[in-house]
């Protein structure tokens, strides 16, 4: 199946500090691209891969699972520490519980965490019949475009398959129980008026971490897919500089290597 325009994964190769940017559930790169190029334009290798079943038809997520997503970004973490000599993990919504538990899993393989609305918990009243629903409905509405700024628009779903939401709220039922393996920094960043997940979940996770050097910042002027909204500058600003005070070494040298390196492959 084709992929939606604008859908496409990006990857580029810059310093030896690495980020691996986690899109959300029925999204895709899309959402995130201009956080992914922002850090890559500073001279981080950065990656930001398009989960299994998303950026084509609601019908491809319809036969995954939260396995296959998160398989996904573990093969991407696996390369990035292959490839640099540290290593965070940023994610939106669900991207934001694919990056928490890749912290849980991989330790110290991971330097740090920054998340944006992250995910925790499906919240719909029909979510505990879920189990029994996803056999007799097929779909629900989508949970796209929840953006405040004007004109602004994401590459998302219409429909929501309901097997994937099944496995959706499981996944978070697992990573909630993982929660307290989390040790890494961590910045969450937090819209009061999100109409997707709500800040609930925020606070849920940042009472569960067992993080000593955690940070939370409000994005005021943002719906649910903050990194198109009018926050995004503050998102892009925050998130390097959280990489720049962990990673001294993703500076002024890093940025000169990255432009180098595009000159020679003519970019990503």
């Amino acid at each position: 199946m084709p992929l939606l325009p604008g859908a496409e994964p990006f990857r580029r190769d810059g310093g030896e500090v690495g980020v691996l940017v986690c899109h959300g559930f029925t999204g895709s790169p899309q959402s995130l691209r201009p956080w992914a190029e922002y850090l890559a334009d500073r001279g981080l290798t950065v990656s930001l891969p398009l989960l299994p079943g998303h950026g084509t038809r609601w019908q491809d997520l319809q036969i995954t699972t939260w396995q296959d997503w998160y398989a996904e970004v573990d093969r991407e973490l696996r390369a990035l520490t292959e490839r640099c000599s540290k290593v965070f993990v940023c994610g939106l919504s669900m991207g934001g519980a694919l990056a928490l538990r890749l912290a849980a899993k991989h330790g110290a393989a991971v330097s740090g965490v920054v998340v944006v609305n992250p995910a925790n918990k499906v919240h719909d009243a029909a979510a505990p019949l879920l189990p029994v629903l996803r056999h007799l409905v097929r779909t629900t509405k989508g949970v796209a475009n929840d953006i405040a700024k004007p004109g602004a628009e994401e590459l998302a779903y219409a429909r929501v398959p309901l097997h994937a939401a099944y496995s959706l709220r499981r996944f978070f039922q697992l990573v909630d129980s993982e929660l307290p393996s989390v040790t890494q920094p961590l910045l969450v960043m937090t819209s009061p008026q999100d109409h997707i997940v709500p800040p609930v979940d925020s606070e849920r996770i940042l009472a569960r971490v067992s993080s000593t050097d955690v940070r939370q910042t409000l994005l005021e002027r943002s719906y649910h897919v903050a990194p198109l909204d009018h926050d995004a500058e503050k998102i892009f600003e925050d998130t390097f500089a959280f990489v720049s005070r962990l990673a001294p070494q993703a500076g002024p040298d890093a940025v000169d290597a990255a432009r180098k390196g595009t000159a020679a492959s003519g970019g990503a």
